[in-house]
């Protein structure tokens, strides 16, 4: 497992999809999965810091998890089948710990809401579906800065199509 940084969501046109944005912590790479707008929406006002007059589903769970004492020790994406990536929860009550199958989106709404947690993709989904993009290849001065390397992942994307990450 790799660990990532959660850059932030975007939306990508033409086709208004929303994706969420995955760099490798010590690395070049990028991971966008393409995501809900909910889920879209649900990310975005947690890095954000809006705070919503009721909370949303994420929030509550973050809350019940808090009531019971279950903390979220990762988040890790763990495949990408059919165009379809997944992930595990990984949480711990004490010396318990167990893994629960999530949506990607899910999981990093949620860990979005708590701060501090590692979130790792495995190197198998790095390789398929992760882009490269070195900031000593880039147009510009040399270490390059993450916004820059960020807009020409953009301009990436919008040549591409949520099909292009599916098995031939």
């Amino acid at each position: 497992m790799i660990e990532m940084e959660l850059v932030g969501v975007r939306v990508e046109l033409p086709a208004n999809q929303p994706i969420v944005l995955l760099k490798e912590a010590t690395g070049t790479r990028y991971l966008p999965i393409w995501i809900g707008a909910v889920e879209a929406t649900a990310i975005a006002f947690a890095l954000q810091g809006v705070e919503t007059p009721r909370p949303l589903t994420h929030d509550l769970f973050v809350d019940v998890l808090g009531e019971v004492g279950v903390e979220v020790a990762a988040v890790h994406v763990t495949d990408l089948r059919d165009g379809t990536f997944y992930a595990e929860l990984h949480l711990k009550q004490g010396e318990r710990s167990w893994t629960v199958s999530a949506r990607p989106s899910d999981a990093i709404a949620l860990v979005s809401r708590l701060g501090d947690v590692p979130i790792f993709g495995a190197e198998s989904v790095i390789e398929e579906a992760g882009l490269e993009i070195d900031p000593d290849e880039a147009e510009g001065e040399e270490g390059e800065d993450p916004e820059e390397e960020v807009r020409q992942f953009r301009e990436f994307l919008e040549q591409i199509e949520p099909e292009d990450f599916r098995e031939q």
